[in-house]
Order: C-alpha cells, then structure tokens, then sequence
C-alpha cells in the first residue's frame, strides 16, 4: 500500500463535556494536508517533553518501553498509521530484532509518543489522508523557536502554572529546575529551562 510520510505540525489543548483532551496535528511531509487526533493529556505530555528536549527525573511508560526495547536490541523503524474506523485511528508499530519484523497493534497516541523517542518515519495512507486530511486556510509561522510548532510551546504552558523567572539569577534557575524535575513537574521545568536559554 502507499506510504504517506507525516510530521508533528502541532499540539493544542481543547475541552470537551467530560475533561481536557490534546489535538495532536501531523502533517503531510511533501504536502500541505494535515491530521488531527485527538490524544490524552498524558501522551500529550509525553510527546511535547520530547519535542522540548525535557529529561523527566524518572522514566515515565514511554521512556521505560525506549530503555527495554534498547536493553534488548529491539528497534522501532517506523509507525504506521493505517486504519480509521468510526473516527478513530489504528496504528501499528513495526519493530525489529536480529533481522526479524514484527508490527505490534497500538493506539496512535501511544504509536507517535514512541516514534519521537526512537526517531522513526510516521507514515499514514492515501485513503486515510483522502478521509481524514485537512488544508489550513493559513500556516501559522514558528518564528520564535525554528523547527518547533508554536502549539508545544502553548501546550507546555497549559499544563502548569505560567511564572515570570526573568529576575532570577542563573543559579537559582539551575536549582529551580533540578527542584521542578525532582517533583515531575515538567511544564515549570520547561519555563525555567526557556528562561535559562534566552540568557545564553
């Protein structure tokens, strides 16, 4: 079947009648049709820390299945995500170990929380870009952070509290963020850490 290559475009925060959910936004690589899926606020966080460059002090799910699957020597070279049923998205994870290929079933937030840690192609179809895809009237620029989506940035915020640090000095930063990594709370962390790199 065909392969469609697909980016993260975007990541924004929206509200329904029963919580808070993330639309995830993957655009089409060689095109200008983008995707949206609606994902978990904890694979939301899961993604954006990556894209932030955020080490948790602890491993969160993701992390651990990275650090098995290392142990073992088993990589994921790509993630597919290949059927839409009913407004819902299939995904199918391919794997490999010792020349060997596997494609394990997976929810596609859980698929793309994995293939930013392992640095692997997201791929979709034609009939699924055809059913699904998307052309924004306008692209939003990302001027502020080359190569980011400004959405991981607003979606850092959403999720903690929004605190100026600018009159802090570099070594109270330093140890603010090893406190906000201590304590997991990676939005703080991700504001100190912009802080930290606008003074460098």
């Amino acid at each position: 079947m065909d392969k469609i290559e697909l980016e993260i475009a975007g990541l924004a925060s929206g509200h329904t009648s029963k919580n808070t959910s993330y639309t995830l936004i993957l655009g089409e690589v060689n095109g200008d049709r983008r995707i949206p899926v609606i994902i978990g606020s904890f694979e939301a966080q899961a993604i954006a820390l990556v894209l932030e460059n955020i080490k948790p002090q602890r491993p969160l799910t993701h992390d651990l299945f990275k650090s098995f699957a290392d142990d073992f020597h088993v990589d994921v070279i790509e993630v597919n995500i290949c059927n839409l049923v009913e407004g819902v998205f299939y995904s199918k994870i391919k794997c490999v170990r010792e020349d060997e290929e596997v494609e394990i079933d997976a929810r596609t937030s859980d698929a793309i929380a994995l293939a930013v840690r392992f640095d692997c192609p997201i791929y979709t179809n034609s009939d699924i870009m055809t059913a699904a895809g998307i052309v924004p009237d306008q692209e939003v620029g990302n001027e502020d952070v080359p190569g980011r989506p400004d959405e991981i940035d607003d979606f850092m915020q959403d999720i903690g509290e929004s605190t100026d640090y600018s009159g802090l000095e570099m070594d109270d930063l330093e140890i603010l963020l090893t406190e906000a990594l201590q304590e997991e709370d990676y939005a703080k962390a991700a504001s100190i850490r912009d802080e930290m790199n606008r003074r460098k």
